[in-house]
């Protein structure tokens, strides 16, 4: 009907009718945490690109899962950052390595908290590639077997969810057969599906040490300008055994996460990645953006586009501000 019977002002008129109207809700356990564990004893150590978050030692680790679960927050996915690196990036697959045992304390002190391991050689070797580099390029069929070792080391030390992030060929179908042939056939594989090759890495970078010592990634991660090709890669990923799929970054990326939606029935998560979350916090540290309303509203944007949950930096802020 048109106007004056059509009002859809109506229902914006106070709190309660906007909450009855509401299309898209988002609650704590929608959110994934994301962690950088780093060697040593004590370490509480911020991260300068990204404000309120910290490089934490394995022995903290224990506290930490229990401020997740009780925020009730939706999991927690870990990233390593070891004391020596190498070439083939040995650390990320050494079943006493400094994700292998953040698993391990975090599964001892919460055992029903979901734990997701990142699946990537990039903070481990000492080049910042996330496979075999020669100096040129990353050899993709020579990666794979590290790939499914880190995966297997980090399912024997108790993670609920691998999730590779390499962005190489094939790499699915390899951890999928190394889980299975390992008796770890219940791990759940979450492919970082279409991971672009983005400007917004940058902070993450720093605080994983993980930046590329020559050349870049453009020759693995997806163009930017692709979207046909994300969705390719998704249905790849999962014709070969991930169980969930990713797609990262997420603002810069809603079309894909929409398309993805509208294309697929498996649970589908979005990366609110390090550069979105420190470009809104230097936004509101300078007064250019309100918090937490820009907070709230990045993320319920992700999830109207149709992600089921998102890994974000501001998930414990969120819960804390949003508890039941």
């Amino acid at each position: 009907m048109p106007f004056p019977e059509q009002r859809p002002r109506r229902l914006r008129r106070t709190a309660a009718l906007r909450e009855l109207a509401r299309e898209t809700r988002l609650v704590s356990a929608d959110l994934i945490d994301a962690l950088f564990v780093v060697e040593g004893s004590g370490v509480r150590e911020p991260i300068a690109a990204m404000p309120g978050v910290f490089r934490l030692s394995v022995d903290q680790l224990g506290d930490e899962a229990k401020r997740i679960a009780d925020l009730g927050l939706g999991g927690v996915i870990l990233f390593g950052i070891p004391a020596h690196k190498d070439a083939l990036g040995t650390g990320a697959y050494d079943a006493d390595g400094v994700v292998q045992r953040a698993i391990r304390a975090m599964k001892k002190a919460t055992p029903e908290l979901l734990v997701i391991a990142d699946v990537c050689l990039c903070e481990y070797t000492d080049h910042g590639h996330c496979g075999v580099w020669d100096g040129q390029s990353v050899h993709n069929d020579e990666t794979l077997p590290l790939l499914a070792r880190t995966a297997v080391a980090a399912a024997e030390a108790g993670a609920d969810v691998v999730a590779p992030s390499d962005m190489m060929d094939g790499r699915v179908r390899a951890i999928r057969s190394a889980l299975d042939a390992a008796q770890l056939e219940d791990t759940v594989i979450l492919s970082y599906a279409a991971k672009y090759a983005s400007a917004f890495y940058g902070p993450f970078r720093e605080a994983a040490e993980s930046a590329p010592q020559s050349g870049d990634r453009r020759g693995y991660q997806m163009d930017p300008g692709n979207a046909r090709e994300a969705l390719a890669e998704i249905e790849t990923d999962l014709a070969e055994g991930a169980d969930l799929v990713m797609v990262k970054p997420a603002l810069p990326c809603l079309d894909v996460v929409r398309a993805a939606r509208e294309r697929i029935t498996a649970p589908l998560l979005a990366y609110q990645v390090s550069g979105e979350y420190s470009m809104l916090q230097a936004a509101i540290e300078r007064g250019w953006l309100e918090s937490p309303r820009a907070i709230d509203e990045s993320l319920l944007a992700i999830r109207r586009a149709g992600a089921d949950r998102i890994v974000s930096y501001f998930a414990k802020d969120f819960a804390r501000r949003h508890r039941g």
